[in-house]
């Protein structure tokens, strides 16, 4: 019989799963993995302030990806330097940041791999309500939203002249990244959600015949990763974060198998093909 904190930490995952998927298939469509990890690295920046002034982990994480963001979107109006630059510099400045400010710290006593790696087996009840809670948030959002996020990704210019304000659009869905990478934080890490978003994605865009099918095929891959991780990780006792991020890996590495091969939802999107 499974531990209370298994069962915890399986229903946590697949919380988290079910929002990463259709938002990882806008980082895919849209090329902004780069972001992704940009967001996920100024993640410890936050929780360093907030153990610097003593605030709540995930808020400060969510203000922290936010404030990127939007500094993110005011030098890109500049145009003084090319997007990946801007990225390169906003991801490491942060996490750099971050890193300096919880070496000055020397009073309290920081589990770094915890919070670069993710301890989904530590997740308690309030955690889940959390993640639930934020998750069911954020897709109602994303169906709100999907009309115009979707035409602004297939054309931005086409989706502006409709009147939908793809700006505006591209800011809400940002903010929507910042709310997740805060509440997956702790299950699987600073370092890994980026993989969360992405590899389910990328793999659901081979079986998946339109853009929707492609969202809700990679919150069930994402889904399915999580509980294969975490059981991988029972059986072997490996780190329960990279396990999950392993069995992503393992269930693109099968979707590359030309047995089955669908079509992809991305054939529809420009810019989804790399």
């Amino acid at each position: 019989m499974l531990d209370d904190f298994f069962i915890r930490a399986l229903v946590a995952g697949i919380g988290i799963a079910m929002v990463a998927g259709p938002l990882g298939c806008f980082v895919i469509w849209r090329r902004m993995a780069y972001f992704g990890d940009t967001m996920a690295h100024s993640a410890l920046l936050g929780v360093a302030l907030s153990l610097l002034f003593e605030l709540n982990l995930m808020l400060s994480v969510f203000i922290v990806a936010a404030v990127v963001s939007l500094l993110l979107l005011f030098l890109q109006k500049r145009g003084a330097l090319s997007t990946d630059a801007l990225l390169g510099i906003l991801s490491h400045s942060a996490l750099s940041i971050g890193l300096v400010i919880v070496a000055f710290m020397t009073w309290v006593r920081i589990d770094l791999i915890g919070f670069l790696f993710g301890d989904i087996l530590a997740v308690s009840r309030g955690d889940i309500d959390i993640i639930w809670g934020g998750g069911i948030l954020v897709i109602f959002a994303l169906v709100y939203l999907w009309r115009p996020l979707l035409a602004a990704t297939v054309n931005p210019e086409l989706a502006e002249a409709e009147g939908l304000q793809p700006e505006r659009v591209r800011l809400f869905f940002m903010l929507l990244m910042a709310l997740v990478i805060a509440i997956a934080m702790k299950i699987v890490g600073i370092l890994l959600i980026t993989s969360l978003l992405i590899i389910p994605a990328a793999t659901a865009r081979r079986f998946a015949a339109s853009p929707e099918i492609m969202a809700v095929l990679a919150s069930l891959i994402g889904a399915l990763a999580v509980a294969g991780g975490l059981f991988g990780s029972l059986h072997w006792d490996t780190p329960s974060g990279p396990s999950i991020v392993v069995a992503a890996l393992a269930l693109f590495v099968l979707s590359l198998l030309p047995v089955g091969r669908g079509l992809r939802a991305s054939e529809s999107l420009r810019g989804g093909q790399n």
